[in-house]
């Protein structure tokens, strides 16, 4: 199985159970909504060449600031989205899939609107 294919069906799995989520092609690739109309999250796969396997995820300009300072290994900023707030996280650099857990969860909250 290729990496592209165990992430995605690691993504699927873990957005399955989310209140609200959906999943569909957005610019081509796959892409996680809340309400069918706010995108969370999606799947890059060598975006524009960049030679990444990624996720673009939501988050707030905060966080987004403090995973990008703490781990530029597993982090980075995602063009045309980076100024809302959204982080970009490597999936081909070993990140654990325990975080990346976390991290969707925490997308798919703001983009819901939950405080956490």
């Amino acid at each position: 199985m290729s990496k592209k294919t165990e992430w995605l069906k690691f993504v699927r799995t873990v957005t399955a159970p989310l209140e609200h989520c959906s999943e569909r092609l957005s610019h081509g690739t796959p892409s996680w909504f809340v309400k069918k109309s706010k995108c969370f999250a999606s799947l890059a796969d060598n975006h524009h060449g960049d030679g990444r396997l990624a996720l673009w995820l939501c988050a707030t300009l905060d966080a987004q600031q403090l995973l990008v300072n703490a781990e530029p290994k597993h982090f980075f900023l995602p063009a045309y989205v980076a100024h809302l707030g959204w982080i970009g996280v490597r999936l081909d650099k070993g990140i654990g899939k325990k975080k990346v857990k976390a991290l969707l969860e925490q997308a798919w909250s703001v983009r819901l609107g939950i405080t956490r």
